[in-house]
Protein backbone atom coordinates (compact mmCIF):
# COMPACT_ATOMS: atom_id res chain seq x y z
CA UNK A 1 0.00 0.00 0.00
CA UNK A 2 1.37 3.48 -0.55
CA UNK A 3 2.46 5.46 1.90
CA UNK A 4 0.75 9.17 2.87
CA UNK A 5 3.97 10.80 0.97
CA UNK A 6 3.65 8.88 -2.06
CA UNK A 7 -0.20 9.44 -2.34
CA UNK A 8 0.24 13.42 -1.37
CA UNK A 9 3.47 13.28 -4.72
CA UNK A 10 0.84 11.84 -6.88
CA UNK A 11 -1.96 14.01 -6.46
CA UNK A 12 0.86 17.12 -6.58
CA UNK A 13 1.90 15.90 -9.99
CA UNK A 14 -1.52 15.08 -11.67
CA UNK A 15 -2.41 18.84 -10.66
CA UNK A 16 0.23 19.62 -12.02
CA UNK A 17 -1.01 17.73 -15.43
CA UNK A 18 -3.94 19.49 -15.48
CA UNK A 19 -2.89 22.86 -15.28
CA UNK A 20 -0.64 22.17 -18.50
CA UNK A 21 -4.16 20.44 -19.91
CA UNK A 22 -6.33 23.12 -18.79
CA UNK A 23 -4.32 25.79 -20.42
CA UNK A 24 -3.53 23.93 -23.73
CA UNK A 25 -7.54 23.70 -23.92
CA UNK A 26 -7.83 27.48 -23.49
CA UNK A 27 -4.82 28.08 -25.74
CA UNK A 28 -6.43 25.93 -28.67
CA UNK A 29 -9.83 27.64 -28.12
CA UNK A 30 -8.42 30.51 -28.54
CA UNK A 31 -7.03 29.88 -32.20
CA UNK A 32 -9.22 27.64 -33.24
CA UNK A 33 -11.93 30.71 -33.38
CA UNK A 34 -9.61 32.45 -35.70
CA UNK A 35 -9.40 29.61 -37.72
CA UNK A 36 -12.49 28.29 -38.15
CA UNK A 37 -12.96 31.85 -39.46
CA UNK A 38 -10.47 31.54 -42.07
CA UNK A 39 -12.09 27.99 -43.30
CA UNK A 40 -15.91 29.16 -43.66
CA UNK A 41 -14.46 32.67 -45.58
CA UNK A 42 -12.08 30.29 -47.77
CA UNK A 43 -14.66 27.58 -48.55
CA UNK A 44 -17.24 29.76 -50.70
CA UNK A 45 -14.17 31.50 -52.57
CA UNK A 46 -12.71 28.01 -54.00
CA UNK A 47 -16.20 26.80 -54.57
CA UNK A 48 -17.20 29.90 -56.55
CA UNK A 49 -13.36 29.75 -58.31
CA UNK A 50 -14.28 25.75 -59.13
CA UNK A 51 -17.43 26.80 -60.92
CA UNK A 52 -15.13 29.46 -63.24
CA UNK A 53 -12.98 27.13 -64.08
CA UNK A 54 -16.06 24.76 -65.45
CA UNK A 55 -17.63 27.25 -67.33
CA UNK A 56 -14.06 28.11 -68.82
CA UNK A 57 -13.45 24.39 -69.76
CA UNK A 58 -16.62 24.37 -70.86
CA UNK A 59 -16.02 27.77 -73.59
CA UNK A 60 -12.83 26.02 -74.68
CA UNK A 61 -13.06 23.16 -77.74
CA UNK A 62 -11.61 19.78 -76.79
CA UNK A 63 -8.44 19.85 -78.48
CA UNK A 64 -7.41 22.80 -76.44
CA UNK A 65 -8.69 21.58 -72.83
CA UNK A 66 -7.07 18.27 -73.71
CA UNK A 67 -3.68 20.28 -74.39
CA UNK A 68 -3.31 21.51 -70.53
CA UNK A 69 -1.24 19.87 -68.75
CA UNK A 70 -2.75 19.92 -65.67
CA UNK A 71 -5.61 18.46 -67.47
CA UNK A 72 -4.33 15.56 -68.80
CA UNK A 73 -5.34 11.71 -67.93
CA UNK A 74 -2.79 9.05 -67.55
CA UNK A 75 -2.85 5.93 -66.14
CA UNK A 76 -2.39 6.16 -62.62
CA UNK A 77 1.28 4.48 -62.51
CA UNK A 78 2.80 7.00 -60.15
CA UNK A 79 0.96 8.54 -57.25
CA UNK A 80 1.77 11.36 -55.15
CA UNK A 81 0.10 11.74 -51.96
CA UNK A 82 0.02 14.62 -50.23
CA UNK A 83 -0.50 14.01 -46.17
CA UNK A 84 -1.67 16.68 -43.79
CA UNK A 85 -0.44 16.04 -40.18
CA UNK A 86 0.48 18.60 -36.92
CA UNK A 87 3.53 19.52 -36.25
CA UNK A 88 2.69 19.23 -32.06
CA UNK A 89 1.09 16.04 -30.92
CA UNK A 90 -1.58 16.21 -27.90
CA UNK A 91 -4.29 15.88 -30.24
CA UNK A 92 -6.03 12.50 -29.63
CA UNK A 93 -6.61 10.53 -32.71
CA UNK A 94 -6.13 12.95 -35.41
CA UNK A 95 -2.76 11.70 -36.60
CA UNK A 96 -3.27 8.15 -36.19
CA UNK A 97 -6.12 8.50 -38.20
CA UNK A 98 -4.22 10.25 -41.02
CA UNK A 99 -1.24 7.89 -41.22
CA UNK A 100 -3.85 4.51 -40.88
CA UNK A 101 -5.63 6.40 -43.95
CA UNK A 102 -1.82 6.96 -45.82
CA UNK A 103 -0.91 3.17 -45.23
CA UNK A 104 -4.36 2.51 -46.88
CA UNK A 105 -4.12 4.53 -49.49
CA UNK A 106 -0.47 3.04 -50.25
CA UNK A 107 -1.38 -0.70 -49.60
CA UNK A 108 -4.01 -0.49 -51.94
CA UNK A 109 -2.14 0.84 -55.11
CA UNK A 110 0.27 -1.22 -56.76
CA UNK A 111 3.79 -1.64 -55.16
CA UNK A 112 6.21 1.23 -55.62
CA UNK A 113 3.15 3.60 -57.20
CA UNK A 114 2.54 5.83 -54.35
CA UNK A 115 5.07 8.71 -53.40
CA UNK A 116 4.57 10.88 -49.90
CA UNK A 117 4.52 14.71 -50.02
CA UNK A 118 4.43 14.84 -45.91
CA UNK A 119 3.18 18.32 -44.39
CA UNK A 120 3.31 18.28 -40.66
CA UNK A 121 6.04 16.81 -37.95
CA UNK A 122 3.81 13.69 -37.50
CA UNK A 123 3.62 12.42 -40.33
CA UNK A 124 7.23 12.89 -41.51
CA UNK A 125 8.28 10.99 -38.08
CA UNK A 126 5.83 8.34 -38.16
CA UNK A 127 6.91 7.49 -42.33
CA UNK A 128 10.63 8.37 -41.96
CA UNK A 129 10.82 5.39 -38.90
CA UNK A 130 8.94 2.96 -41.15
CA UNK A 131 11.19 4.24 -44.54
CA UNK A 132 8.12 5.35 -46.16
CA UNK A 133 8.71 6.45 -49.95
CA UNK A 134 8.96 10.22 -48.79
CA UNK A 135 9.46 12.29 -51.82
CA UNK A 136 9.48 15.72 -49.87
CA UNK A 137 8.81 17.23 -46.03
CA UNK A 138 7.52 20.17 -44.72
CA UNK A 139 7.13 21.53 -40.91
CA UNK A 140 6.74 24.05 -39.62
CA UNK A 141 3.77 25.47 -41.05
CA UNK A 142 0.77 22.80 -39.95
CA UNK A 143 -0.77 25.40 -37.63
CA UNK A 144 -0.37 28.66 -38.82
CA UNK A 145 -0.24 28.05 -43.05
CA UNK A 146 0.10 31.08 -45.48
CA UNK A 147 -0.91 31.50 -49.16
CA UNK A 148 2.72 31.43 -49.76
CA UNK A 149 3.42 28.12 -48.83
CA UNK A 150 0.44 27.06 -50.64
CA UNK A 151 1.74 28.42 -53.47
CA UNK A 152 5.33 27.04 -52.68
CA UNK A 153 3.69 23.36 -52.62
CA UNK A 154 0.93 23.37 -55.30
CA UNK A 155 4.60 25.35 -58.02
CA UNK A 156 6.14 21.94 -56.91
CA UNK A 157 2.97 19.22 -57.37
CA UNK A 158 2.05 21.18 -60.99
CA UNK A 159 5.86 20.62 -61.77
CA UNK A 160 6.04 17.46 -61.14
CA UNK A 161 2.38 16.53 -63.10
CA UNK A 162 3.79 18.54 -65.89
CA UNK A 163 6.37 16.98 -66.36
CA UNK A 164 4.64 13.79 -66.29
CA UNK A 165 7.01 12.53 -63.56
CA UNK A 166 3.54 11.76 -61.30
CA UNK A 167 0.28 10.30 -62.80
CA UNK A 168 -2.26 11.89 -60.23
CA UNK A 169 -1.60 13.66 -57.03
CA UNK A 170 -4.08 13.05 -54.19
CA UNK A 171 -4.75 15.26 -50.95
CA UNK A 172 -5.01 13.42 -47.62
CA UNK A 173 -6.38 15.90 -44.73
CA UNK A 174 -8.55 16.20 -41.68
CA UNK A 175 -11.84 18.52 -43.00
CA UNK A 176 -13.06 20.59 -40.11
CA UNK A 177 -16.94 19.95 -39.60
CA UNK A 178 -17.21 21.18 -36.28
CA UNK A 179 -15.52 21.30 -32.69
CA UNK A 180 -16.53 17.27 -32.20
CA UNK A 181 -16.46 16.17 -35.69
CA UNK A 182 -13.25 15.83 -37.99
CA UNK A 183 -13.98 14.47 -41.56
CA UNK A 184 -10.98 11.95 -43.03
CA UNK A 185 -10.92 13.42 -46.34
CA UNK A 186 -8.89 11.90 -49.66
CA UNK A 187 -9.28 13.96 -53.26
CA UNK A 188 -7.82 14.36 -55.92
CA UNK A 189 -6.25 17.35 -57.23
CA UNK A 190 -4.72 16.38 -60.51
CA UNK A 191 -5.14 16.15 -63.34
CA UNK A 192 -8.17 18.64 -62.40
CA UNK A 193 -11.78 17.68 -62.40
CA UNK A 194 -14.22 19.98 -62.76
CA UNK A 195 -18.34 19.89 -62.21
CA UNK A 196 -20.57 18.32 -64.18
CA UNK A 197 -22.79 20.93 -63.40
CA UNK A 198 -22.48 24.02 -65.54
CA UNK A 199 -24.51 27.78 -65.30
CA UNK A 200 -26.62 28.40 -68.22
CA UNK A 201 -25.27 31.54 -68.70
CA UNK A 202 -23.70 32.82 -71.94
CA UNK A 203 -20.41 34.38 -71.35
CA UNK A 204 -18.91 36.77 -73.40
CA UNK A 205 -15.09 36.78 -72.71
CA UNK A 206 -12.37 39.52 -73.44
CA UNK A 207 -9.10 37.14 -73.17
CA UNK A 208 -9.59 34.17 -75.52
CA UNK A 209 -11.13 31.21 -72.76
CA UNK A 210 -7.96 28.78 -73.29
CA UNK A 211 -5.08 31.28 -72.39
CA UNK A 212 -7.70 32.17 -68.88
CA UNK A 213 -7.87 28.50 -68.30
CA UNK A 214 -4.13 27.97 -68.26
CA UNK A 215 -3.66 30.92 -66.52
CA UNK A 216 -6.25 29.92 -63.73
CA UNK A 217 -5.46 26.25 -62.81
CA UNK A 218 -1.96 26.89 -61.17
CA UNK A 219 -4.06 29.82 -58.74
CA UNK A 220 -6.87 26.93 -57.93
CA UNK A 221 -4.47 24.47 -57.33
CA UNK A 222 -2.56 26.67 -55.30
CA UNK A 223 -5.81 27.96 -54.01
CA UNK A 224 -6.78 24.34 -52.99
CA UNK A 225 -3.69 23.43 -51.02
CA UNK A 226 -4.25 26.58 -49.26
CA UNK A 227 -7.85 25.58 -48.17
CA UNK A 228 -6.75 22.29 -47.65
CA UNK A 229 -4.37 23.47 -45.04
CA UNK A 230 -6.35 25.36 -43.23
CA UNK A 231 -9.27 22.79 -42.35
CA UNK A 232 -6.52 20.58 -41.25
CA UNK A 233 -5.25 23.68 -38.79
CA UNK A 234 -8.81 24.37 -37.89
CA UNK A 235 -9.37 20.31 -37.42
CA UNK A 236 -5.94 19.88 -35.30
CA UNK A 237 -6.88 22.80 -33.21
CA UNK A 238 -10.69 21.58 -32.06
CA UNK A 239 -8.71 17.95 -31.89
CA UNK A 240 -6.28 19.25 -29.27
CA UNK A 241 -9.14 20.96 -27.43
CA UNK A 242 -11.65 18.51 -27.19
CA UNK A 243 -8.59 15.85 -26.26
CA UNK A 244 -7.35 18.39 -23.92
CA UNK A 245 -10.79 18.90 -21.91
CA UNK A 246 -11.24 15.52 -22.03
CA UNK A 247 -7.29 14.97 -20.08
CA UNK A 248 -8.61 17.64 -17.72
CA UNK A 249 -11.38 15.84 -16.89
CA UNK A 250 -9.67 12.36 -16.39
CA UNK A 251 -6.96 14.01 -14.06
CA UNK A 252 -9.73 16.15 -11.75
CA UNK A 253 -11.46 12.27 -11.46
CA UNK A 254 -8.01 10.57 -10.46
CA UNK A 255 -7.21 13.75 -8.18
CA UNK A 256 -10.68 12.69 -6.49
CA UNK A 257 -9.71 9.06 -6.36
CA UNK A 258 -6.37 9.26 -5.10
CA UNK A 259 -8.07 12.29 -2.23
CA UNK A 260 -10.21 9.68 -1.31
CA UNK A 261 -7.64 6.93 -0.69
CA UNK A 262 -5.08 9.20 0.79
CA UNK A 263 -8.01 9.86 3.84
CA UNK A 264 -8.46 6.09 4.10
CA UNK A 265 -4.79 5.46 4.45
CA UNK A 266 -4.53 8.58 6.94
CA UNK A 267 -7.45 7.31 8.93
CA UNK A 268 -6.48 4.23 9.01
CA UNK A 269 -3.43 5.00 10.41
CA UNK A 270 -4.82 7.38 13.01
CA UNK A 271 -6.69 4.61 14.23
CA UNK A 272 -3.62 2.45 14.14
CA UNK A 273 -2.17 4.69 16.64
CA UNK A 274 -5.23 5.20 18.79
CA UNK A 275 -5.37 1.07 19.02
CA UNK A 276 -1.54 1.54 19.85
CA UNK A 277 -1.96 4.12 22.37
CA UNK A 278 -4.93 2.42 24.08
CA UNK A 279 -3.19 -0.54 24.16
CA UNK A 280 0.02 0.73 25.91
CA UNK A 281 -2.24 2.89 28.71
CA UNK A 282 -4.09 -0.55 29.14
CA UNK A 283 -1.08 -2.40 29.96
CA UNK A 284 0.42 0.21 32.01
CA UNK A 285 -2.43 -0.14 34.35
CA UNK A 286 -2.49 -3.68 34.44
Amino acid sequence: MPSLIDLRRRIRSVKSTQQVTKALKMVSAAKLRRAQDRVIAARPYALIFRQVLGDLAAAVAGDETADNPLLARREEKRILLVLFTSDQGRAGAFNTNLIKASQQFIAERAPGAVQLDLVGRKGRDFWRKHKGPILAERTGISQKPTYEDAVAIAGEITERFAREETDAVYLLCNEFKSILSQKLTVARLLPVEFPTERTSTDFIFEQPPAGMLAALLPRYVAISVYRVMLESAAAELAARMTAMDAATSNAGEMIDKLTLHMNRVRQASITKELIEVVSGAAAAQE
